[in-house]
């Protein structure tokens, strides 16, 4: 890998991702080198959807350079070449990038989510995914392991949708399930209309905090099955995340008015944190939680990661979904041209 290449994944990282920057600080070279590749990958592919208005085209767009990169033919691009290096070093399973991607395409439709389950499944493709991906550059392929993981992705997803309610919202985003607006007696277009940070909106905003907890402390159970040297690094990955849900706590889960931020000296508190915890995991007991089953909605990057070889019924559902952006962006772009010819045809 071009040195070049991996300076400028370190900083994009380093500007684009406070709290992974600094828990890839603990983890050893052999992994912290390619995981910055990877996130570098993963946040240029965010913010290619994020910053346009053409979101369709961005998504159809990073597929084809997802096909490149596994060609061995990448975009001559910094974060390009190094990801393709990675996938070729460490075998990584085409269907872990192409669940981010599909995650990322469920963005641009603009789709909205009826239950936890549906909001799981969102979550799975846009941050389990690279949990898993994660595992793949530690050398680890077990089921167990790569469950737990995927339990630390949802859980971190979780707590970014928490945290982002009213930042979201102002965007024309709502993530929180509808039918937990239902049950609360939230109106939905109101929200959007006018973000503002009632009670019953608080008390949602908690709830999506207790389920993220529940996933966190499952997640310690897979720690132990990671290399020793990278376990610090994914505590310290586990305690940051979760320390943004401590500050929503505090600020009594008002997300509309205030953006939960951690400092420095916190971030600095949970790195050392996570080096303890690092240190007792060699010798405590293995967790029973490590046997709990994957999530129902993780279950396919798991089998993914363990069997590379596998190709489960969720691919065809990924090519549906490219298939609709597709048309979608055709006709977006069918609909500029004939604007075009109409204004510029006499009158």
């Amino acid at each position: 890998m071009r040195e070049a290449d991996l300076a400028h994944c370190r900083e994009a990282i380093r500007h684009g991702s406070l709290s992974f920057h600094a828990a890839s600080r603990l983890l050893p070279r052999e992994v912290r080198d390619p995981a910055l590749v990877l996130y570098a990958f993963c946040r240029l592919a965010d913010d290619a959807v994020d910053l346009t208005q053409e979101k369709a085209a961005a998504v159809l767009a990073l597929r084809d350079r997802l096909d490149l990169a596994y060609a061995g033919t990448p975009r001559d691009a910094p974060a390009d070449r190094a990801f393709a290096e990675v996938i070729r070093e460490f075998e990584m399973p085409r269907a872990l990038p192409e669940a981010l991607l599909e995650g990322l395409a469920w963005d641009a439709e603009g789709r909205s989510y009826a239950t936890l389950s549906e909001l799981r499944a969102y979550s799975a493709r846009v941050a389990s995914a690279v949990g898993a991906m994660m595992c793949v550059l530690m050398r680890v392929r077990d089921g167990q392991v790569l469950a737990r993981a995927c339990d630390l992705g949802v859980a971190m997803q979780l707590t970014n949708i928490a945290r982002d309610v009213g930042e979201d919202a102002r965007e024309g985003r709502l993530y929180l399930p509808r039918d937990w607006l239902d049950e609360a007696g939230i109106d939905p277009d109101r929200l959007l209309a006018d973000p503002r940070p009632d009670p019953a909106l608080c008390r949602l905003v908690r709830r999506l905090h207790h389920e993220a907890e529940h996933l966190y402390a499952r997640s310690e159970a897979g720690v132990q099955g990671l290399p020793r040297s990278a376990r610090p690094g994914i505590f310290a990955a586990r305690y940051i995340y979760a320390g943004i849900g401590g500050r929503l706590r505090a600020q009594g889960f008002d997300s509309i008015t205030r953006r939960a931020r951690t400092s420095k000296a916190q971030k600095a508190a949970w790195l050392a944190l996570a080096t303890l915890r690092a240190g007792t995991s060699c010798v405590l007991p293995r967790s029973a939680l490590i046997y709990a089953p994957p999530l129902r909605e993780t279950a396919f990057l798991v089998d993914a990661a363990a069997h590379p070889e596998s190709r489960g019924d969720w691919s065809d559902g990924l090519l549906s979904t490219f298939s609709q952006l597709a048309e979608r962006d055709a006709a977006r772009r069918a609909a500029l041209l004939d604007a075009r010819r109409r204004a510029t045809s006499p009158a």
